[in-house]
């Protein structure tokens, strides 16, 4: 069976060009590169070079503004508590409520600790209300952290506005965003576009680069404590021997992602706009979610009332096509996706989302096997919904009512 991969907001496969790069470093360059023989400082000299590839990629920054962690997650977690080590004097965090659980729950542990932390809600397209976002800034405020573009719906947030706002009202409010989503689909350059950004982070297995690696941004001047202890490495700001060949794949990654970034943007989103047009003329009752704001070309994020996303993926994946419900991270769980939730998708389709994500990889075929075998998937499964009328294609009568009995 030829499998449909249309899950690349979860994970990527990683691009040959990246996989090829790598292999001297796992046979004839292994070298730890904190060794003083001759052999490890040409595996140091890699390791340096991939540091100025992904500093040129990010707006000509300087290379010691980028610190190698062993994923996004790690990232977010050394950006948040590093930045609150390091600041004791101040106890106020914001954040949104449709963060990726790696922020979420590092803003939950500090709140713990005793921190307060504002969770800004999004409307009912996702995006963030500015006036909102002033309102939280305090005297007290340590750090605004605030995603670049949602996981789930694509959603894109005005970091350039948002960060120019926190400096303007108080240059010692730190920011970060995790740029998970973006690396590699949108502009990221710290110098001019994203000049009030003190932190970032990424990870390499969104852009084709394996799973394993990640990036972190630190502005020069930024306070942040180390996260790992034990070791000199990243100057000090990361214990652990450098993962060599996955920090090239990253390079390497990044480099071609900003490379052909206007051409992928264009053909990828060529390939979400016409599924996504056709998916809305061929199945009744559905909403695509985030619609009204800027998205990631990539991501549609697509509920279908009256029925469960569980059943339509487990469908998808007899077909051989991967999509996913919402956050991998979070697809263990059966509650509804917290950014949906916060969105106000109704009861009636917040369970029946499904996110397809998909990368320079995907071809017309993809899109045109997906069209033909989903609208046939949705009409099954709601031959089973009782708030659903089969013979007029539409919602019973009485399916409101329906439902929100349930839902109390």
């Amino acid at each position: 069976m030829r499998i449909i991969y249309a899950d690349n907001n979860a994970t990527t496969q990683v691009a040959p060009e990246v996989y090829e790069a790598m292999i001297p470093y796992f046979t004839e360059y292994y070298f730890n590169p904190s060794s003083m023989y001759e052999p490890a400082r040409q595996t140091g000299q890699a390791l340096a070079e991939a540091r100025q590839t992904i500093a040129d990629c990010l707006g000509r920054v300087d290379p010691k503004e980028i610190l190698f962690t062993g994923c996004a997650t790690e990232s977010n977690n050394t950006a948040i508590f590093g930045t609150a080590r390091a600041n004791p004097d101040r106890r106020h965090i914001i954040t949104t409520q449709v963060e990726h659980p790696a922020v979420l729950e590092v803003c939950r542990e500090l709140e713990r600790s005793g921190y307060k932390v504002t969770y800004l809600p999004v409307d009912r397209e996702g995006k963030l209300n500015s006036r909102d976002f002033i309102r939280a800034l305090t005297p007290d405020t340590l750090l605004v952290s605030i995603m670049h573009a949602n996981n789930e719906t694509g959603v894109i947030f005005p970091i350039e506005k948002l960060s120019r706002i926190t400096k303007q009202t108080d240059p010692e409010i730190i920011f970060h965003t995790d740029a998970t989503q973006t690396a590699g689909k949108l502009p990221l350059d710290l110098t001019f576009g994203l000049p009030y950004v003190d932190m970032l982070s990424f990870s390499g297995h969104k852009l084709h680069a394996p799973k394993g690696i990640g990036v972190l941004y630190v502005r020069r001047g930024t306070r942040c404590r180390p996260y790992l202890l034990g070791g000199h490495q990243e100057d000090g700001r990361r214990a652990g021997t450098e993962n060599v060949p996955y920090i090239i794949g990253i390079a390497k990654a990044l480099e071609l992602a900003t490379r052909n970034r206007e051409q992928d943007e264009a053909y990828v989103g060529r390939l979400r706009d016409r599924l996504e047009n056709a998916l809305c003329e061929r199945i009744a009752s559905v909403q695509v979610n985030g619609k009204g704001a800027p998205r990631l070309p990539n991501t549609l994020n697509i509920s279908f009332h009256y029925i469960e996303g569980e059943g339509m993926l487990f469908q998808l994946s007899s077909y051989g096509i991967c999509a996913s419900s919402g956050s991998a991270c979070t697809s263990g769980s059966l509650e509804p996706s917290h950014v949906l939730r916060a969105m106000k998708v109704p009861f009636t389709a917040v369970h029946g989302s499904v996110r397809f994500s998909l990368s320079r990889f995907n071809t017309e075929k993809d899109i045109d096997t997906i069209i033909e075998v989903f609208p046939g998937i949705v009409a099954s499964l709601r031959k089973l919904s009782p708030y659903w009328d089969n013979e007029r294609n539409a919602p019973r009568p009485d399916a409101l009512d329906m439902s929100a009995h349930v839902d109390s």
